[in-house]
Protein backbone atom coordinates (compact mmCIF):
# COMPACT_ATOMS: atom_id res chain seq x y z
CA UNK A 1 0.00 0.00 0.00
CA UNK A 2 1.45 3.18 -0.86
CA UNK A 3 1.57 6.23 1.88
CA UNK A 4 2.24 9.35 0.38
CA UNK A 5 2.34 12.97 2.14
CA UNK A 6 -0.83 15.22 2.89
CA UNK A 7 1.51 18.25 2.70
CA UNK A 8 3.04 17.65 -0.04
CA UNK A 9 3.78 20.36 -2.31
CA UNK A 10 0.53 20.84 -4.31
CA UNK A 11 -1.30 18.85 -2.55
CA UNK A 12 -5.38 19.67 -2.69
CA UNK A 13 -3.68 22.89 -4.46
CA UNK A 14 -3.59 23.73 -8.03
CA UNK A 15 -1.79 26.05 -9.90
CA UNK A 16 -4.57 27.84 -10.71
CA UNK A 17 -6.09 28.17 -7.27
CA UNK A 18 -2.43 29.34 -6.31
CA UNK A 19 -2.02 32.03 -9.09
CA UNK A 20 -5.40 33.52 -7.66
CA UNK A 21 -3.71 33.45 -4.04
CA UNK A 22 -0.78 35.13 -5.35
CA UNK A 23 -2.63 38.12 -7.43
CA UNK A 24 -4.58 38.91 -4.52
CA UNK A 25 -2.07 38.39 -1.59
CA UNK A 26 0.62 40.44 -3.40
CA UNK A 27 -2.26 42.91 -4.68
CA UNK A 28 -3.60 43.57 -1.31
CA UNK A 29 0.02 44.27 -0.43
CA UNK A 30 0.34 46.93 -3.39
CA UNK A 31 -2.51 48.19 -2.58
CA UNK A 32 -1.71 48.60 1.05
CA UNK A 33 1.19 50.62 0.11
CA UNK A 34 -1.18 53.27 -2.17
CA UNK A 35 -3.35 53.59 0.88
CA UNK A 36 -1.01 54.33 3.15
CA UNK A 37 0.76 57.01 0.39
CA UNK A 38 -2.51 58.22 0.15
CA UNK A 39 -2.39 59.70 3.56
CA UNK A 40 1.00 60.14 3.86
CA UNK A 41 0.69 62.47 0.96
CA UNK A 42 -2.73 64.14 2.88
CA UNK A 43 0.05 64.30 6.33
CA UNK A 44 1.93 65.98 3.42
CA UNK A 45 4.77 63.51 3.75
CA UNK A 46 5.46 63.96 7.73
CA UNK A 47 4.86 60.23 8.56
CA UNK A 48 8.18 59.90 6.89
CA UNK A 49 10.05 61.70 9.55
CA UNK A 50 8.29 59.35 12.15
CA UNK A 51 8.07 55.90 10.88
CA UNK A 52 11.58 56.27 8.18
CA UNK A 53 14.16 54.19 9.02
CA UNK A 54 16.81 56.61 10.71
CA UNK A 55 20.33 54.90 10.70
CA UNK A 56 22.43 54.10 13.78
CA UNK A 57 20.02 55.30 16.12
CA UNK A 58 18.35 53.05 18.86
CA UNK A 59 15.05 54.66 18.50
CA UNK A 60 15.12 54.17 14.99
CA UNK A 61 15.28 50.42 15.27
CA UNK A 62 11.52 49.63 15.08
CA UNK A 63 11.46 52.00 12.15
CA UNK A 64 13.06 48.81 10.13
CA UNK A 65 9.61 47.17 10.20
CA UNK A 66 7.54 50.62 9.15
CA UNK A 67 9.92 51.98 6.14
CA UNK A 68 9.04 49.93 3.36
CA UNK A 69 5.89 50.79 3.60
CA UNK A 70 6.11 54.60 3.19
CA UNK A 71 7.75 56.07 -0.03
CA UNK A 72 9.18 59.83 -0.57
CA UNK A 73 6.28 60.71 -3.04
CA UNK A 74 4.00 59.01 -5.68
CA UNK A 75 6.19 58.49 -8.52
CA UNK A 76 8.46 56.46 -6.19
CA UNK A 77 5.96 54.05 -5.18
CA UNK A 78 4.92 54.10 -8.66
CA UNK A 79 8.63 53.18 -9.95
CA UNK A 80 8.60 50.43 -7.60
CA UNK A 81 5.18 48.55 -8.41
CA UNK A 82 5.39 47.13 -11.26
CA UNK A 83 8.27 44.87 -10.45
CA UNK A 84 7.17 43.82 -6.54
CA UNK A 85 3.91 43.08 -8.41
CA UNK A 86 5.86 40.58 -11.07
CA UNK A 87 8.33 39.30 -8.62
CA UNK A 88 5.96 38.96 -5.19
CA UNK A 89 3.70 37.29 -7.84
CA UNK A 90 6.46 34.33 -8.98
CA UNK A 91 7.59 33.56 -5.55
CA UNK A 92 4.35 33.03 -4.27
CA UNK A 93 3.53 30.76 -6.98
CA UNK A 94 6.04 28.45 -4.87
CA UNK A 95 3.62 28.62 -1.87
CA UNK A 96 2.42 31.03 0.71
CA UNK A 97 5.52 29.73 3.35
CA UNK A 98 8.16 30.52 0.72
CA UNK A 99 6.40 34.20 0.02
CA UNK A 100 6.32 34.83 3.79
CA UNK A 101 9.68 33.69 4.29
CA UNK A 102 11.54 35.42 1.43
CA UNK A 103 10.05 38.93 1.98
CA UNK A 104 10.57 38.86 5.77
CA UNK A 105 14.43 37.89 4.63
CA UNK A 106 14.46 40.86 2.27
CA UNK A 107 12.63 43.19 4.40
CA UNK A 108 14.89 42.22 7.58
CA UNK A 109 18.20 42.04 5.41
CA UNK A 110 17.22 45.82 4.07
CA UNK A 111 16.47 47.24 7.31
CA UNK A 112 19.37 46.04 9.29
CA UNK A 113 21.87 47.40 6.46
CA UNK A 114 20.38 50.67 6.07
CA UNK A 115 20.49 51.36 9.98
CA UNK A 116 23.72 50.05 10.42
CA UNK A 117 25.43 51.74 7.41
CA UNK A 118 22.92 53.78 5.74
CA UNK A 119 23.95 57.57 4.26
CA UNK A 120 20.66 59.14 4.42
CA UNK A 121 18.71 60.67 7.63
CA UNK A 122 15.71 58.98 6.39
CA UNK A 123 15.33 56.29 4.28
CA UNK A 124 12.31 55.29 2.80
CA UNK A 125 10.84 52.52 -0.08
CA UNK A 126 9.99 49.05 -1.07
CA UNK A 127 12.83 48.91 -3.62
CA UNK A 128 14.60 46.66 -0.56
CA UNK A 129 11.95 44.16 -1.09
CA UNK A 130 11.70 44.31 -4.75
CA UNK A 131 15.73 43.51 -4.87
CA UNK A 132 15.24 40.60 -2.07
CA UNK A 133 12.20 38.73 -4.14
CA UNK A 134 14.70 39.49 -7.33
CA UNK A 135 17.87 37.87 -6.05
CA UNK A 136 15.69 35.05 -4.31
CA UNK A 137 14.13 34.09 -8.15
CA UNK A 138 17.75 34.45 -9.55
CA UNK A 139 19.14 31.72 -7.44
CA UNK A 140 16.60 29.44 -5.91
CA UNK A 141 16.88 27.37 -9.11
CA UNK A 142 20.47 26.89 -8.64
CA UNK A 143 19.63 26.06 -4.94
CA UNK A 144 16.82 23.16 -5.71
CA UNK A 145 18.60 22.29 -8.86
CA UNK A 146 15.36 22.65 -10.67
CA UNK A 147 15.83 23.82 -14.87
CA UNK A 148 12.49 25.52 -14.86
CA UNK A 149 13.27 27.54 -12.14
CA UNK A 150 16.80 28.32 -13.36
CA UNK A 151 15.23 28.81 -16.75
CA UNK A 152 13.05 31.44 -15.00
CA UNK A 153 16.00 33.36 -13.42
CA UNK A 154 17.93 33.51 -16.64
CA UNK A 155 14.72 35.60 -18.35
CA UNK A 156 14.28 37.36 -15.58
CA UNK A 157 17.99 38.31 -15.10
CA UNK A 158 17.91 39.25 -19.15
CA UNK A 159 14.64 41.30 -18.23
CA UNK A 160 15.57 42.92 -15.51
CA UNK A 161 19.07 42.31 -14.49
CA UNK A 162 20.16 45.79 -15.15
CA UNK A 163 18.75 47.10 -11.52
CA UNK A 164 21.44 44.91 -10.03
CA UNK A 165 23.39 47.61 -10.42
CA UNK A 166 21.56 49.89 -8.10
CA UNK A 167 23.29 47.73 -5.14
CA UNK A 168 26.19 49.27 -6.21
CA UNK A 169 27.20 52.67 -4.06
CA UNK A 170 28.07 54.56 -6.77
CA UNK A 171 24.82 54.72 -9.13
CA UNK A 172 22.89 57.33 -8.01
CA UNK A 173 23.77 59.73 -4.97
CA UNK A 174 19.55 59.70 -3.65
CA UNK A 175 19.23 55.81 -3.81
CA UNK A 176 19.63 53.75 -0.96
CA UNK A 177 21.99 51.24 -2.21
CA UNK A 178 22.96 49.70 1.19
CA UNK A 179 18.44 48.81 1.62
CA UNK A 180 19.03 47.14 -2.30
CA UNK A 181 22.46 45.66 -1.20
CA UNK A 182 20.37 44.22 2.15
CA UNK A 183 17.26 43.32 0.20
CA UNK A 184 19.17 41.14 -2.28
CA UNK A 185 21.58 39.43 0.44
CA UNK A 186 17.78 38.82 2.48
CA UNK A 187 16.75 37.26 -0.80
CA UNK A 188 19.80 35.08 -0.95
CA UNK A 189 19.73 33.63 2.89
CA UNK A 190 16.33 32.97 2.04
CA UNK A 191 16.57 30.97 -1.08
CA UNK A 192 19.37 29.06 0.76
CA UNK A 193 17.41 28.15 3.60
CA UNK A 194 14.38 27.11 2.08
CA UNK A 195 16.45 25.06 0.01
CA UNK A 196 17.97 22.99 2.96
CA UNK A 197 14.61 22.98 4.55
CA UNK A 198 13.05 21.17 1.31
CA UNK A 199 10.62 17.76 2.09
CA UNK A 200 12.65 15.02 1.63
CA UNK A 201 11.51 12.67 -1.18
CA UNK A 202 8.58 10.72 -0.84
CA UNK A 203 8.85 6.69 -0.16
CA UNK A 204 6.91 4.26 -0.65
CA UNK A 205 6.90 1.82 2.31
CA UNK A 206 7.50 -2.20 1.95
Amino acid sequence: MNVYRADRPGAGDSPARRARRGLLVVGSFVALLYGIELVNTLLLHSLNGIFGLRPRRLDGILDILTFPLLHANLAHLISNTLPLMIFGFLVFLSGLRVFLTALAASWLGSGVLVWLIGGFKVTVGASGLVFGLFAFLLVRGFVNRSWWQILLSVLLFMAYGSILFGVLPTVASYVSWQAHLGGAAGGVLAALFLGRRRPAALRTPR
